[in-house]
């Protein structure tokens, strides 16, 4: 959980009603999360999320706010931003960009079954269709640049083993970066931190026993990149053993059958899914390698462990990911 900036009740009251949001009866920091403060508030016109942002600039978030906006327009379960009187959805509260969305109803499930990964295929699929027509544009800023950069800044803190395994997948990294594979493979607006904390599922009813999806959140780092990046981020979270970092052969073919059966995989994406699924085993070791090492003062911080990234990564190695297994 992380507070960077605290707000007080009045001054999220005022704000809130500013927005035409209602009356704030409640306010509670948000557990999960390290990028920016979170704020559960309900007023009595409904729940919300109140964000203020810590790294992103102003110019930045105008395309993840309104990616939000088109995608739950499109009918994509997804928080939609409150705008002002003159359509602004981009605020400020305290010196911090700021934004409100509905919270979604449900909750995370921190242990997915085979339903919960076709749910999410299924979704991020008609996600990835949907944001073709998304007419703003941002790179993925926690693609291969930033691995470059920020390698240099964490190897002092590794033992010689991780510094090799970390050296020698950036440089292969580089390498599938130059392939014409690569530069081939199909793009458009992606989430890229789609975990199992990023989704929400309402209980089954009782005329089903499939879990209800009710939304993807937290797009802060999305970014215009290859679909299957966003495909491999989430085999590596939703589709793997925990303890392990080994892949989970049920739970893959379930996410890669429901995504195809909306967006079939390319020929590059096939080919490449291996090494995809290294990447982004590397971004999230990356990231929270940083996290740990440079942490940011804040209210309450709890940083995630690189080590399991690290597995995952050593996982994709030695058993690559490939097509056959993914059942695609």
């Amino acid at each position: 959980m992380a507070v960077y900036t605290e707000v007080s009740f009045d001054e999220a009251a005022q704000f809130l009603q500013a927005l035409q949001l209602g009356t704030l009866e409640s306010m509670q920091g948000c557990l999960g999360g390290i990028e920016n403060t979170n704020y559960f508030v309900t007023t009595d016109q409904g729940a919300y999320v109140l964000t203020l942002f810590e790294r992103l600039t102003a110019e930045q978030l105008p395309f993840y706010l309104r990616l939000m906006k088109h995608l739950a327009f499109h009918g994509i379960p997804v928080p939609d931003p409150a705008a002002n009187a003159d359509g602004d959805v981009l605020h400020a509260l305290n010196g911090k960009p700021a934004a409100v969305v509905n919270r979604l109803r449900g909750k995370s499930e921190l242990n997915p079954g085979v339903a919960h990964c076709r749910a999410v295929g299924e979704t991020l699929a008609r996600m990835h269709q949907v944001g073709l027509d998304f007419g703003m544009q941002q790179p993925n800023l926690r693609g291969l640049s930033w691995w470059n950069e920020t390698t240099p800044v964490v190897l002092p803190f590794l033992q010689a083993e991780q510094a090799a395994l970390l050296q020698s997948e950036l440089a292969y990294q580089n390498h599938v970066a130059t392939l014409s594979a690569c530069t081939a493979l199909p793009c458009g607006p992606i989430h890229a931190d789609l975990f199992r904390d990023n989704v929400m599922f309402a209980p089954p009813d009782a005329t089903t026993d499939a879990p209800e999806l009710t939304g993807f959140f937290d797009f802060y780092f999305a970014g215009v990149d290859a679909w299957l990046f966003d495909i491999a981020v989430c085999l590596n979270d939703w589709c793997i053993d925990l303890a392990s970092g080994a892949s989970d052969s049920a739970r893959t073919r379930a996410f890669v059958a429901a995504y195809e059966s909306v967006r079939p995989l390319s020929a590059q994406e096939r080919t490449l899914l291996p090494a995809m699924a290294r990447a982004a085993a590397l971004r999230f070791w990356l990231s929270r390698l940083w996290d740990l090492h440079l942490p940011r003062e804040a209210s309450v911080l709890t940083a995630h462990d690189p080590a399991h990234f690290e597995r995952v990564l050593r996982q994709r190695v030695q058993h690559p990911l490939t097509c056959a297994e993914a059942g695609a």
